[in-house]
């Protein structure tokens, strides 16, 4: 027996079932655009690192790691009491004079150009005198970097050269 109470939708009309055919609601869900959105953000992403360039990103590269090499044997000649030479060649560089023998570097690009004046003296003693190293790439003469110390502070990587020096 049907009652007429509050939350009986017994006498409420039952909704029809439909006989047609089903009808597809227009537009996209939230999902399906998250997944585009997302879709279009990775191969952005994928064509932006593509783009990169890689003369400027080789060249940068080996100038960090000159300067990482040239503070480390300047450190261990200053605790090694000796004077390390710090010389350049045609395809990298290498460090003379150290209590342990160090090997030859070669550039990490074969592109990595540099220009000294004269080989670098990296100890003993803890002030040693102003000195930059010039890199460039042979396919971009024209994009430089200079790896300097002015004999007090670390070597570092400048986009200028040191004032007064050549």
């Amino acid at each position: 027996m049907p009652t007429s109470a509050a939350g009986n939708d017994a006498n409420l009309p039952r909704p029809r079932a439909r006989t047609g055919p089903a009808r597809a609601s227009p537009g996209f869900t939230l999902i399906e655009l998250m997944v585009v959105v997302t879709l279009i953000a990775v191969a952005t992403a994928g064509v932006s690192l593509g783009w990169r360039d890689s003369a400027d990103h080789a060249l940068e590269r080996d100038a960090q790691r000159l300067a990482a090499m040239l503070e480390a044997s300047r450190a261990q000649a200053r605790a090694s009491e000796v004077r390390a030479l710090w010389q350049l060649r045609e395809t990298g560089h290498e460090v003379l004079g150290l209590p342990t023998p160090q090997p030859f570097q070669s550039w990490l690009s074969a592109d990595t150009r540099a220009h000294l004046s004269s080989p670098m003296a990296l100890g003993p003693e803890p002030l040693i005198e102003p000195s930059q190293v010039m890199l460039f790439s042979a396919q971009q003469p024209q994009r430089r970097l200079w790896v300097a110390s002015d004999g007090l502070r670390p070597f570092a990587v400048l986009r200028t050269p040191l004032e007064g020096q050549p």
